[in-house]
């Protein structure tokens, strides 16, 4: 049986654990070689939650190896575009093309209104814009030379309504909401598509370490929005994979008439 993805290649980045690796398992699973970019080291400082490591990076490429595709890993900070270009070309050098990006890493800092420094301030921007706009312009020529192809671009729940406590991140995730239907407008005359996916609560390791003591502090400030964001459903969060499977229907030819769209997997949280 052919997989809906077979001889596509696809770039993601943020990739060593958490839905990065979820789109890297899934997209090879469909049949489609993976570029695998992540920073596997230390994160800012203020962030609260352990960084990604060496190791992370290597299980991803085993359990996509599993699947019989090819897998390219690197480590490179997407904040770094000439690193990303490198490493991007290189993969394209060695895969053939590109027809996927997947632009999948950043970074969470509950904090806040008054207590955001402006580096606190630049180390979320500079991960979750930048680095967004970063793997497209390190992506999209070699997409457009393969014909075209699907960018997607993570966003949140927190890039349609507000995530409170969380001035730097809702503002990097609004940002990437219209970087979409930017992106999306330029490049469709290339066959090139441009959609972004707005997670709520997902089970990663974003959620570890500090992050729920973070979150407690921060909600103390203003304890009436912390219902904000809650699921109409029973659960509160989901699983990376299930994130996984929207980002491969947009993968794949499956939704070729969809651009500039932006696709929730919130339980409904975006509305209460």
């Amino acid at each position: 049986m052919t997989g809906r993805l077979d001889g596509q290649v696809a770039l993601v980045t943020g990739a060593a654990r958490g839905q990065g690796r979820a789109h890297c398992v899934r997209l090879a699973s469909k049949g489609a070689d993976i570029i695998a970019v992540d920073i596997a080291g230390p994160l800012p400082a203020d962030v609260p939650y352990e960084s990604a490591t060496p190791a992370d990076l290597a299980e991803t490429q085993r359990l996509v190896a599993e699947t019989g595709a090819t897998i390219i890993t690197a480590q490179t900070d997407v904040r770094d575009l000439d690193a990303l270009k490198r490493v991007v070309d290189d993969g394209v050098a060695r895969l053939g093309k590109l027809t996927i990006a997947v632009a999948n890493a950043g970074i969470c800092i509950p904090v806040i209104w008054d207590q955001t420094t402006p580096e606190l301030f630049d180390d979320v921007i500079g991960t979750n814009v930048r680095g967004v706009w970063n793997t497209v312009m390190a992506s999209a020529h070699h997409i457009i030379d393969a014909g075209g192809g699907s960018i997607i671009l993570i966003s949140s729940y927190a890039g349609k309504k507000v995530q409170p406590f969380m001035v730097p991140y809702t503002t990097s995730k609004h940002a990437v909401t219209g970087m979409t239907r930017a992106f999306a407008a330029e490049l469709g005359q290339y066959n090139v598509r441009v959609n972004s996916v707005h997670p709520g609560g997902v089970a990663t390791p974003m959620g570890g370490g500090d992050m729920v003591a973070a979150l407690e502090r921060t909600g103390a400030s203003n304890p009436k929005l912390n219902a904000m964001g809650t699921t109409f459903t029973d659960l509160p969060y989901t699983e990376p994979e299930v994130v996984a499977n929207v980002v491969a229907f947009l993968a794949s030819d499956e939704s070729t008439f969809m651009t500039a769209e932006h696709i929730s997997v919130d339980g409904g949280a975006q509305y209460f």
